[in-house]
């Protein structure tokens, strides 16, 4: 079975175009990523609550016992958050500059 299944090329004159085929492969492994990490998240919380409440259960729910296993993995869950979303997924590429041209905006106003 093969991994990425690519119709052949109809005209003549895309035979040369290799960029869809590229824009789909890169596409394709994007989705994967996705997937892949929409799969971490849901074992990480299925898992995470079975041994909560297990060991919650047999040695008591104080302490970090029990929610030693679901903090370190989550470090991890968001280390591959980053490497799928990539490290601009809450600032934004011009998040500071539209911070910055913000912060003038109010002060302007407040000349006025």
């Amino acid at each position: 079975m093969e991994k990425y299944n690519i119709e052949p090329y109809k005209d003549k004159e895309e035979v040369s175009d290799f960029r869809k085929e590229e824009a789909y492969l890169r596409a394709k492994k994007k989705v994967e990523a996705l997937v892949g990490f929409y799969w971490h998240l849901a074992v990480y919380i299925v898992i995470n609550i079975f041994l909560i409440i297990l060991i919650g259960v047999n040695a008591g729910f104080n302490g970090f016992g029990p929610y030693a296993t679901a903090a370190f993995w989550g470090i991890g869950l968001i280390f591959h958050f980053i490497g799928v979303f990539g490290p601009d997924f809450f600032f934004g590429k011009d998040w500071e500059k539209r911070k910055v041209q913000e912060f003038m905006d109010k002060e302007r106003q407040n000349w006025e």
